[in-house]
C-alpha cells in the first residue's frame, strides 16, 4: 500500500517505536494521528510531522472510539493502524513482599493485550467499510509484540503473557480480516533503545547490548519503523509475526 495521502493511526506514537513509526509514515506523505496518553509529547511530535495528537487510553472502549472518530474527522478514515502503545513492568510472581498483586498483572494485560485488541477491532471495523484500492486492499494493521513472548525472563510473567497473547491472535484475526482485504501483522522486537530501557543505568544498558549476537548494540527505533513500512508496502505479507532481534534467541544464557 502506498502511503502518500493516506490516513494512519499510531498508538504510543509520542515516543520510542511509535514515534519513529509516525515519523516514517509522515515522511512517506501519510496523514498521521498520534494516539497517546502523554498529550504533551504527542503534541510535540505531531507538530513536527504535521500530524494530529489525540489523547487516548487504548484499553478504554469509549476513549478508543472517540480517538478513531476524531482522527477520521481530521485526516479521513485510516487505512493503517500501528499499535505501539504498551508498558513493561518487571515483577516476580512471588517476591519479598509475597505474591504479586493481581491488579499489577491485570494492568499489564489490559494495556498491552486488551488495548491492542481494542484498537484493532475498532479500526478494523472502520477499514472494512472503505472502498477497496485497485489491489483489493482496504487496510493494514501492525501490532507490537516482543521476543519476551517466546523467551521471557524472570520478572516478565505479565509482560510475556501480554505479548504472547498478541502473537497468538495475529493469525486468526488475519484470516478473519482477509475477507475485507485487511492485512494483520505483528513485529516482535528484541532489545531496543526506547523509554522502556532508558530508565536503566548505563551499565545495565551496555550489558544488554553486549548480549545481542550481531550487531552488538540495542536496536534503533527507526529500524522497527523501517520494517513496519516494508510490511505496509508488501501486499503478500499477512498473518506473520516477525522477530526483529538481531538473533537474540542465539544469545548465551
Amino acid at each position: 500500500m502506498q502511503m502518500k495521502g493516506q490516513a494512519a493511526i499510531v498508538t504510543g506514537g509520542a515516543s520510542g517505536l511509535g514515534e519513529a513509526t509516525a515519523r516514517r509514515l509522515a515522511a512517506l506523505g501519510a496523514r498521521v494521528a498520534i494516539c497517546d496518553l502523554n498529550t504533551k509529547l504527542a503534541e510535540t511530535v505531531a507538530a513536527e510531522i504535521k500530524g494530529t495528537a489525540i489523547t487516548c487510553d487504548v484499553a478504554a472502549s469509549a476513549s478508543a472510539e472517540a480517538a478513531i472518530t476524531q482522527a477520521a474527522k481530521v485526516h479521513g478514515p485510516a487505512r493503517v493502524l500501528v499499535n505501539c502503545a504498551g508498558i513493561g513492568v518487571a515483577k516476580r510472581v512471588v517476591g519479598r513482599d509475597g505474591p504479586m498483586p493481581l491488579a499489577d498483572f491485570e494492568r499489564v494485560i489490559r494495556i498491552n493485550l486488551i488495548g491492542t485488541f481494542n484498537m484493532l477491532r475498532l479500526a478494523g471495523a472502520e477499514m472494512a467499510k472503505l472502498e477497496p484500492q485497485p489491489s483489493g486492499e482496504r487496510g493494514v494493521i501492525i501490532n507490537t509484540a516482543s521476543v519476551a513472548a517466546y523467551d521471557g525472563q524472570i520478572g516478565q510473567s505479565a509482560y510475556s503473557a501480554s505479548k504472547g497473547g498478541i502473537v497468538g491472535m495475529t493469525l486468526p484475526i488475519a484470516r478473519e480480516f482477509a475477507q475485507f482485504g485487511i492485512r494483520v501483522l505483528t513485529i516482535a522486537p528484541g532489545l531496543f533503545r526506547t523509554p522502556l530501557l532508558a530508565g536503566l543505568p548505563q551499565e545495565a544498558q551496555d550489558s544488554l547490548a553486549a548480549a545481542v549476537p550481531f550487531p552488538h548494540r540495542l536496536g534503533d527505533p527507526d529500524e522497527f519503523a523501517a520494517l513496519a513500512m516494508h510490511m505496509i508496502d508488501n501486499p503478500y505479507l499477512n498473518g506473520e509475526v516477525v522477530r526483529l532481534d538481531a538473533s537474540l534467541r542465539m544469545a548465551p544464557k
